[in-house]
């Protein structure tokens, strides 16, 4: 036994122990995540069930059984519910009701006393809604252009279909006209106020003014008729929009009629096959992954966030490899080996270890009021007192990052230029070679892989950061991305989603905690195959420089 302790079998098996142990939990870890999050898209069949309390009262609940849970009678009588005297135990069952604008609530708790046995009626409908959530109900009539459409009809869920059909198309159209065109419009006319603003500011007098005036009243004019024209067809589109109604009775046998204009999606999925709620799910799931969000971001997408997220980091890695890279070969390569290239040192290396909200408080004070207040002043006189860049934004919410990660950056391209051998670089200068392109034309490329390195580890960590970004530019709802069609096309001002925020205000800042509980598990799951396609890609790259230059590193 001694001998085999002594050999260092014991510790091998102990390490591959314990990185086995790692690795189970991270799988099992992102599983749960996978089944609590994706579950939530596949169509839950609709339960019906009969309900009878104590005085006898019989109530119907329709609607998806979220979850169950068994609960001490004593805990359920606390909480309200009757429950026998006999009773040490009982069951009590989540459902998702829905129908929030009729009961003022879309979950609820139903004990399992008087409950009778869950019915699963094929007619059941489920209707997603752009406001007040899921409907549960049993269709009653369809009325579409002037013409009624009862239920029991042959054609009338090809007519329900063929009107989601068209509600759809029209809020496509009517959301390209109000983000693009106008848009593009409202983009116009705030330039030409901030250019008649302009000219106040610089006592622009005489035949100049009255040139320019002139010039911004014709603009002006041609942008109102081209508004009129839009406004006149988007009336339209709206008129139309509410030309269709579907009529539903729900569990207490009350009727609501629900104008298209608010239905997403109408589906039976008590009636469903498992091929057809497979192909719901993959719609459901792209859905997720491509809308907007809604209802306080517990319904819809989460594209903002991604498109946020990924645009920041991209920023981020502009703004970093350079500066961080550069610092690294001035310590390495040029700097005098002396006290303050140590104290310079030991200064990078206990930057990184600063908690991440200093950073956010240093780039809101410095980055945001200081240096954005101060090109507000330079270049954009005519929009104060409202900012432009002195208020959070994505450029800023890019610099605090980078200057999270600078030292990562930094310590990594170090470390890769130390590694590479001395014999390199005296055997390029013997063959002529001056120190810079020595540096530039043989060190630098062998030492390319470990750039890559810190950048990966930077691209990890600024993914995943939400504290600083909470001061510097990220919020819950930004109304526009980054990105768009109007000039410069590129808005390096304009505030952003993440998410990883997107997770914080889902989870924590959520109204309604049942309908958020399965986007949060959604969205993180997200935001960690996110991350990982993002190291992958860097992984991917260094992986090949390496190769490239493993010949000349041997």
């Amino acid at each position: 036994m001694k001998a085999w302790f002594k050999s260092g079998a014991p510790w091998i098996w102990l390490n591959a122990g314990a990185v086995a142990v790692c690795m189970i939990m991270v799988v099992g870890l992102i599983g749960l995540i996978a089944v609590r999050g994706f579950g939530h898209f596949w169509p839950a069949d609709v339960a019906e069930v009969v309900i009878t309390d104590e005085q006898g009262n019989r109530s119907v609940v329709l609607g998806e059984v979220v979850r169950s849970q068994t609960i001490p009678a004593a805990v359920a009588r606390d909480a309200g519910y009757y429950v026998p005297e006999n009773r040490e135990l009982v069951t009590r069952f989540l459902f998702k009701q829905g129908n929030r604008d009729q009961t003022g609530r879309d979950f609820a708790w139903y004990t399992e006393i008087g409950m009778g046995e869950f019915q699963y009626p094929e007619n059941a409908f489920v209707i997603e809604r752009r406001e007040w959530g899921n409907f549960y109900g049993y269709p009653v009539k369809l009325s579409q252009d002037g013409r009624t459409i009862s239920a029991e009809a042959p054609e009338f869920w090809q007519a329900v279909q063929a009107s989601v059909d068209r509600s759809l198309e029209l809020h496509d159209d009517i959301k390209a006209i109000e983000r693009r065109r106008i848009g593009r419009i409202n983009s116009d006319m705030e330039q030409l106020r901030l250019e008649r603003r302009m000219l106040d500011l610089r006592n622009v007098e005489g035949l100049e003014r009255d040139q320019a005036e002139a010039r911004i009243d014709q603009r002006s004019s041609e942008l109102d008729a081209e508004y009129q024209v839009l406004r006149t067809e988007l009336d339209a589109l709206y008129a139309s929009t509410r030309r269709d109604s579907l009529t539903l009775r729900m569990a207490d046998g009350n009727e609501l009629e629900i104008s298209f204009a608010t239905i997403v999606r109408v589906s039976q999925p008590n009636a469903m096959s498992v091929f057809g709620k497979l192909g719901q799910y993959v719609v459901r799931l792209g859905e997720f992954m491509t809308d907007d969000p809604r209802e306080a971001n517990t319904e819809g997408g989460i594209f903002p966030a991604i498109f946020g997220t990924v645009t920041m980091v991209f920023v981020m890695s502009i703004i970093v490899t350079p500066f961080g890279i550069a610092a690294a070969i001035y310590l390495r390569e040029y700097a005098k080996q002396g006290t303050m290239t140590r104290i310079i040192r030991i200064s990078v290396y206990n930057l990184a270890g600063v908690p991440s909200i200093v950073y956010g408080v240093f780039g809101l004070g410095f980055f945001v009021y200081f240096l954005g207040g101060s090109i507000d002043r330079m270049f954009y006189e005519a929009s104060l007192p409202a900012p432009t860049f002195g208020t959070p934004g994505l450029f800023w919410a890019s610099l605090t990052l980078a200057l999270l990660t600078l030292p990562i950056v930094i310590v990594s391209t170090e470390e890769g230029l130390a590694r590479i051998p001395s014999t390199i670089r005296q055997g390029s200068l013997a063959l002529g070679a001056t120190k810079a392109e020595t540096l530039w034309k043989v060190i630098v490329p062998l030492a390319t892989p470990a750039m890559m390195t810190g950048l990966i580890l930077a691209i990890a960590r600024a993914a995943g950061e939400v504290a600083p970004l909470m001061l510097v530019g990220v919020v819950k709802l930004a109304p526009t991305l980054p990105i768009d069609g109007n000039f410069p096309f590129i808005h390096m001002e304009r505030k952003i989603m993440h998410l990883g925020f997107h997770i914080y205000d889902v989870g924590f800042q959520s109204p309604n905690v049942e309908a958020a509980r399965p986007l949060v598990y959604a969205t993180a799951l997200v935001l960690v195959l996110l991350i990982v396609v993002l190291n992958l890609t860097a992984i991917s790259i260094r992986n090949h420089l390496r190769e490239r230059y493993r010949s000349a590193s041997d």
